[in-house]
């Protein structure tokens, strides 16, 4: 049945295709969709090629099932950028900033890049200089490897297979399975550390943020020189990065229930 409680509703046997294959952990077949909503395969397959023709979804590659497209992704980073602006994050951002010193910045998952949708510099002279809408690989960057080790594993190896790992600097791994390796290593111990990977002399931690039904939307990274910021001195401030995440997540769910003012 739609999940909108109107059984009869073309606008809501439509979202509720779209949710099932946004919330499945891999490609959703038409067989699935009409099972779990228990509407018929022949309206199922309209709906599908609707929504397909509008970018909302798309078949994969290999022909075996659905999952969001284009459309949708910008949709939902629109959505989530709208969420940031309008719930109290730069002000938490600017609050770790002044406590751990150093630049902090939020960042969200597109594809197999990192687009990052806010940031506060610190007032170190020596800092790497990134604006909001700027675009970085996912593999290589914290805030990138944090989001895809949150991934299913399915989704996460689809991913990584298809990503041309090109080596930035000679600690950049470009191996595809020891990356794989790596990423589940990062899912277990929840954070992600970026030892030089991307630009030399740049140490970064990033941690998940978590949004509705503790599903990870973003990304919070702390990052700084390796001059003033070692692997062990970016662990010291995990806690303290884990906190802020935590209170952002917080700050976007109550500003998507409509009640933050």
């Amino acid at each position: 049945m739609p999940r909108d409680g109107q059984p009869g509703s073309a606008l809501g046997k439509s979202l509720a295709v779209l949710e099932t294959v946004v919330e499945r952990p891999g490609p959703a077949t038409l067989g699935t969709l009409a099972l779990r909503l228990g509407i018929p395969k022949q309206t199922v397959h309209r709906i599908v090629r609707q929504l397909a023709q509008e970018g909302l979804i798309e078949r994969t590659v290999s022909g075996d099932g659905y999952v969001a497209g284009r459309r949708l992704k910008q949709l939902g980073e629109r959505t989530l950028f709208q969420c940031l602006q309008a719930a109290p994050v730069r002000a938490i951002l600017q609050r770790l900033v002044d406590d751990l010193e150093e630049t902090c910045n939020i960042g969200v998952l597109d594809g197999a890049e990192v687009i990052y949708v806010e940031r506060v510099e610190c007032d170190w002279p020596l800092r790497m200089q990134l604006q909001p809408g700027s675009r970085v690989p996912a593999y290589c960057t914290g805030i990138g490897k944090m989001l895809l080790a949150s991934l299913d594993a399915r989704t996460r190896r689809r991913l990584v297979e298809n990503v041309s790992l090109q080596s930035f600097t000679e600690r950049t791994i470009t191996e595809t399975d020891r990356l794989l390796d790596h990423l589940k290593q990062t899912r277990r111990q929840g954070f992600a550390l970026n030892d030089q990977e991307n630009t030399v002399g740049m140490m970064g931690l990033a941690v998940p943020i978590a949004g509705d039904s503790d599903t990870i939307v973003a990304g919070l990274a702390v990052h700084a020189p390796v001059a003033r910021l070692s692997p062990d001195a970016a662990l010291q401030k995990l806690s303290k990065l884990r906190s802020a995440a935590e209170e952002i997540g917080h700050a976007i769910r109550i500003d998507e229930g409509g009640t933050n003012p």
